[in-house]
């Protein structure tokens, strides 16, 4: 076998031309998307007020393998793209593990993160469609600061609700989106009825990103010329970052690698459906078999502790109803740092890959997770995100594991992004006030008590 190198990068010709639709091989569909008012699944047609056309056409697509990546996306992927693929020799070395750490890692891009995968394809469509602009939320900051540059790039407004601990928190992510021209409203606010309605509420709420969502929907559907995108989530946003693990599996490939593990951070599931895409399909296929590994912050478990049912996408319940594992739309986590993981619900794709067996999910408490990121800082020379660090943690875990038993794993993670704006947070683990909060079952239930009545 040819020795591998440290950082194995694809060339240019070896980018993806289509991304990967995971669903087309799924057994068990996800669930479609239901109106509210009639709790029957939502048309293009009612889609059409909120998301652009053709990123509607992708959402509601569960038939088609592969869907070409158009020519003008490609050619800003390779602004970035591929992205490497990491041998973490330093660590393996410093746990003295005879299992083999891989990573991709996704931060190599001015936004930081593997966000900008599915945010110039959003932003593309969008432009394509004739509109003034678009609005989202963002949680940590990536995504928002993602799809300012897309926008930039392309010349659209671009409308950011910015979940309010971090907000707060990450004062120079805000001011990078603000570079790229982006508006950026912490949430909740009053600059929208919902918002408003939040607070008078929760007047003291640090926010969430199902409050965010809320008031990107009110703002994109009360202004002419404007639609909604969402970072995570939705089909559409999975089948975008399935460039991830299409890269991932072309590189081991090259190599003869063949992952046993597979691990990401999960939140609303978009790094992590990218990154499994084509190893969860060779598995619906029968023709392979790995483990796969969802790992979400203790504070916000909705795979581990949520409920498989319909709930709404947002907590001021003005968005569709997705069938997924959810804590309830009303549940508000406490203001952990890992702001990108703090969702009530969790794709339906994902959701029902789990609920079949076909996925794992553990969660993990916030101060073990910036553990792991410091060792990980410390021997592979790369800060790591927050979120993306939730995925160091459990693959340090595996590899000890392997240590104690002599196996000879190979695992892979992913390296969502960097960490240089989530600096408070790290201040704050080094000083000792870092906390784990974990919701009680009692907070847990009162949320998932309120989720609405579906009886299909």
């Amino acid at each position: 076998m040819e020795s591998i190198p440290y950082k194995i990068y694809l060339s240019e010709n070896e980018l993806p031309q289509a991304w990967y639709n995971l669903r087309a091989d799924m057994i068990n569909k996800p669930a479609p998307l239901l109106n509210p008012a009639t709790l029957k699944p939502m048309t293009a047609e009612e889609l059409a007020p909120v998301f652009c056309k053709e990123l509607i056409e992708q959402e509601l697509d569960d038939t088609t393998p592969f869907i070409p990546i158009p020519q003008e996306i490609r050619d800003f992927y390779k602004m970035y793209r591929p992205s490497p693929l990491v041998r973490a020799y330093c660590l393996e070395k410093a746990l003295d593990t005879p299992a083999k750490i891989y990573y991709k890692f996704e931060g190599g891009n001015t936004s930081g993160s593997h966000k900008l995968n599915s945010a110039i394809a959003q932003a593309y469509y969008a432009k394509k469609q004739g509109l003034k602009g678009v609005t989202t939320e963002t949680g940590a900051g990536q995504w928002g600061t993602a799809l300012a540059m897309a926008c930039g790039y392309l010349g659209l407004d671009c409308h950011v609700f910015m979940v309010k601990c971090s907000y707060e928190q990450k004062p120079f992510r805000r001011e990078v989106m603000r570079t790229y021209g982006a508006t950026v409203t912490p949430s909740p606010s009053n600059t929208t009825a919902v918002g408003r309605k939040i607070l008078e509420e929760f007047p003291d709420t640090s926010g969430s990103l199902g409050c965010a969502i809320s008031e990107a929907v009110e703002a994109a559907t009360t202004q002419e010329g404007y639609r909604y995108v969402l970072g995570s989530v939705l089909n559409q946003v999975l089948l975008h970052q399935s460039i991830i693990g299409l890269e991932s599996k072309t590189a081991l490939d090259k190599y003869g690698v063949v992952p046993d593990i597979i691990i990401g951070c999960a939140g609303g599931g978009s790094n992590l459906g990218g990154l499994i895409a084509p190893f969860m399909g060779q598995k619906l296929r029968n023709e392979a078999d790995y483990r796969f590994i969802a790992v979400e912050p203790a504070s916000c478990p909705s795979f581990t502790r949520g409920k498989f049912a319909y709930d709404f996408c947002d907590t001021g319940m003005v968005c569709p109803l997705a069938k997924m594992y959810t804590l309830g739309s009303g549940f508000i986590p406490s203001a952990n740092h890992a702001g990108g993981l703090r969702y009530h619900g969790m794709s339906s794709t994902l959701s029902q890959l789990y609920h079949d067996g076909y996925l794992e999910a553990t969660s993990v408490k916030q101060t073990d997770v910036f553990k792991a990121a410091e060792l990980f800082a410390r021997v592979e020379g790369t800060l790591p995100a927050p979120e993306s660090s939730h995925a160091i943690r459990v693959a340090i875990d595996e590899a000890l594991r392997c240590k104690e038993t002599g196996e000879e794993k190979t695992i892979l993670f992913g390296l969502t992004g960097t960490g240089y704006f989530d600096m408070v947070a790290y201040e704050k683990f080094h000083d000792g006030l870092m906390t784990d909060y974990v919701p009680t079952d009692e907070d847990i239930q009162a949320s998932l008590s309120e989720l609405p009545k579906v009886d299909l």
